[in-house]
């Protein structure tokens, strides 16, 4: 078998995913879509940033790094409890 300083390309099949989110959060996308083509001169849409978004982000999240070295995902995240209702007592 060669030694290729080229590894074996990772699965690359994409999935759609169709999300809503909120006019504000859609301004910030479309506003960050702009300084991109103004910083690189290319233009690309919002649709063709969030995967990138999401890898930084997931990425850089040290808790989900962790768990997933672990082959646990979620082991040692702890949920953070609902605010209960000022009306529900709290021993019921």
């Amino acid at each position: 078998m060669a030694n290729l300083k080229l590894g074996k390309l990772p699965d690359r099949t994409s999935s759609k995913i169709t999300i809503s989110v909120n006019a504000e959060l859609n301004q910030a996308l479309n506003n960050y879509a702009a300084l991109y083509r103004q910083t690189y001169g290319e233009s690309e849409t919002v649709a063709d940033l969030i995967p990138f978004m999401l890898v930084g982000f997931l990425e850089g999240d040290r808790a989900f790094a962790k768990a997933r070295k672990e082959g646990l995902p979620g082991a040692g995240v702890s949920e953070k409890p609902r605010r209960q209702s000022s009306s529900t007592p709290d021993n019921a």
